[in-house]
């Protein structure tokens, strides 16, 4: 038969066309920054990354979850199997039904990719997607085909040369898709890219269960401050951009695009791959940036980004909320990648938009962004007895104020938090004039000389004095403290302190039965998860478990938990105040009245006053230190004195379930 000779021929074309591809395309990962990888070890963890930790993300949409592993599982399988029976020539009846039955297996699996395809959401690219079922569809079906002889099912000379040619025709096709398509540009790309993007990931912290969510510390002596063109970003990130699948997740998750400002983070992660390879955006299939058209994008591997690829605002237009990188099926890092931008911009270039930096000079000249004299950090708890760290020198707790300590509202849920406090005896105390901003609007806003200058001096304030454990009302400071300030500690030194938000705080207090709290009597309730409390350090269980003591069921918002809808207030978004259609908290506020709740709890002060600011009539906004607080009955005595210390490990152990389930 003419295949039997025609076979190991395209299939040894494909091959080396697709060395040479890979080669090339690795060329081009190479041309960014050195990063330290361990190869080997990033290698042999590949295979689990890509079967488990990828399989947790995609398994949230059950159906191309499903679909995948059918069509990606079938596929490896079958190119294993086409090697040994179509190329080797190994003559056994079992490898060829083995291969038949993988084929099958695929065939399946696209068949389903197809019915998707047939009417895509609109967040799916379009394009050269479109033609991905009909490829793997050809591939499965020309060498099931073709394998039948093998299988000693057909005769060898089964259908002639005119079989042989329309069979030849489709391998050709399925292979120029599946094989040379992966390494030289197409939609399969993704698979060469993604498996190493999971080999050598620039967070590695983040599989087998973990969490990584700080950013990377720049080094202040480096030649060039944050990335100006596509060579800048490092090799392995350039590498993740590659792996990026075209699914639009990231873009139904992020509330700046909701909101109609210039940012589609899937758009984004596609510039970058432009930039990389050269070229323009006029073969982009999805959804535009809104209000820009695609087709004027033009880059190259040593071009400015923003100077004709990606436009400043929609750097500028990211709230830093993660839920794009929650969501990537891929595990690609849009944040760190966005900051870094960001920070060209803001170190080398000083174009901070709008009032950013009147805020970083603020930040700069009085340790605070609204420019208030430092002096009066303290004047809040005036009538509040609170001790001092200079003066007690020890203690169980250090309550980190925060900057809400010169906002009005904010200065009530300090004052209900210290109620709290101190119904429960807490040994605590603050640092009063000696806090600082915790550096995280700087360092979001890209100025990460004012963020380390900051965070040193709060680090060698707090050196000074013994205590336990930092506890704060605000999600942005926890973060910082706990996940980023230990890249800045002196050579040798670690911090020796736990790191808590107060709701985790509050519940422990709760558990061990130090607080008599009585039972919430207003009407429905919702709870609004604050980004930087849930999706950066996985803290979804305490809050609700608190309201729970306090007698209140919830009523969910349809994005909670780890999908929950930004307020719009992270990532210095408020300062540089891109505009758009809609303000993002207006939209979650609708989310809260689909419920039906009147009063929305909270964890963070910057959310709450997003959220008051949209306008009435609306649900009422309340902390839940106010809640507890409200709920205090100061006159009974406490089943127990003091709070049982939990081990760190319990503390940080992510939700035990999702708490949404379906795919946006």
């Amino acid at each position: 038969m003419i295949l039997d000779w025609l076979l190991p021929i395209l299939i040894s074309a494909a091959l080396l066309l697709a060395v040479a591809g890979m080669l090339k395309r690795i060329s081009l990962w190479r041309a960014g920054q050195p990063e330290n990888v361990n190869f080997f070890s990033g290698l042999m963890a590949m295979p689990r990354r890509y079967l488990v930790d990828l399989h947790h993300v995609v398994e949230r949409d059950k159906y191309m979850s499903k679909t995948h592993v059918a069509t990606a599982g079938g596929f490896v399988l079958s190119m294993v199997l086409i090697l040994a029976v179509h190329l080797f020539g190994i003559e056994n009846r079992w490898l060829s039904y083995a291969l038949l039955g993988a084929l099958v297996l695929m065939f399946v699996g696209s068949f389903f990719v197809w019915k998707r395809r047939r009417n895509p959401p609109a967040r799916l690219s379009k394009g050269p997607w479109m033609r991905l079922p009909k490829s793997l569809l050809m591939f499965a079906v020309s060498f099931f085909i073709a394998t039948l002889p093998a299988a000693g099912i057909l005769p060898t000379d089964f259908g002639g040369w005119v079989l042989a040619v329309v069979l030849a025709a489709g391998i050709v096709w399925g292979l120029g898709e599946l094989v040379f398509g992966m390494a030289w540009g197409g939609p399969m790309k993704h698979a060469f890219a993604g498996a190493l993007h999971l080999a050598f990931h620039r967070r590695p912290e983040r599989f087998g269960g973990g969490r990584s969510t700080g950013l990377k510390p720049v080094d202040l002596n480096a030649a060039k401050l944050g990335v100006e063109k596509p060579t800048d970003f490092k090799w392995n990130q350039l590498l993740g951009f590659d792996a990026c699948v075209q699914c639009g997740k990231c873009e139904a998750m992020c509330p700046a695009f909701a909101a109609g400002q210039p940012l589609n983070p899937k758009k984004l992660i596609q510039d970058m791959v432009v930039g990389l390879a050269g070229g323009s955006d006029a073969k982009f299939a999805g959804s535009p940036y809104p209000g820009r058209d695609v087709g004027f994008a033009v880059g190259g591997p040593n071009l400015s980004i923003t100077e004709g690829l990606v436009s400043p605002d929609t750097l500028w237009s990211c709230t830093t909320c993660r839920a794009c990188v929650e969501e990537c099926p891929m595990m690609i890092e849009h944040v760190d990648a966005i900051v870094d931008m960001r920070r060209f911009l803001t170190l080398e270039k000083g174009s901070t938009p709008n009032k950013g930096a009147e805020v970083l000079e603020n930040l700069i000249a009085t340790d605070n962004p609204s420019g208030f004299n430092p002096g009066s950090r303290m004047n809040w708890a005036a009538d509040q007895n609170l001790r001092v760290m200079k003066d007690v020198k020890e203690v169980d707790v250090l309550f980190w104020v925060s900057d809400g300590a010169f906002d009005m509202r904010s200065q009530r849920i300090l004052r209900a938090f210290v109620k709290v406090l101190k119904a429960a005896k807490v040994d605590f105390a603050v640092l009063g004039d000696e806090e600082r901003d915790s550096g995280d609007v700087a360092r979001r806003l890209g100025d990460d000389a004012t963020f380390q200058s900051l965070a040193r001096r709060n680090i060698a304030a707090m050196s000074q004095y013994k205590f336990n454990r930092i506890v704060t009302t605000d999600p942005h400071a926890f973060h910082c403290l706990k996940n980023e300030y230990p890249d800045l500690y002196p050579a040798g030194q670690k911090p020796t302190y736990e790191v808590l938000h107060h709701t985790t705080f509050i519940n422990e207090l709760v558990k061990a039965e130090v607080l008599n709290l009585s039972e919430y009597k207003g009407g429905t309730v919702t709870y609004h998860d604050p980004c930087y409390l849930g999706r950066y350090n996985g803290e979804y269980d305490s809050p609700r478990e608190l309201l729970k003591e306090l007698g209140i069921e919830l009523a969910e918002m349809e994005r909670s938990g780890f999908r929950s809808r930004c307020c719009g207030g992270g990532g210095g978004a408020p300062i540089t105040d891109i505009p758009g259609e809609r303000r993002i908290a207006d939209m979650r506020m609708e989310e809260v009245r689909a419920v039906g709740a009147e009063l929305v709890a909270v964890g963070c002060q910057q959310c709450t006053a997003m959220l008051e600011g949209v306008v009435e009539p609306r649900a009422e906004v309340k902390d839940i230190a106010e809640l507890v607080a409200d709920a205090l009955i100061e006159d009974a005595a406490p089943v127990k004195s003091g709070v049982q210390r939990k081990d760190s490990r319990e503390q940080n152990k992510p939700a035990k379930k999702p708490l949404v389930e379906e795919v946006i």
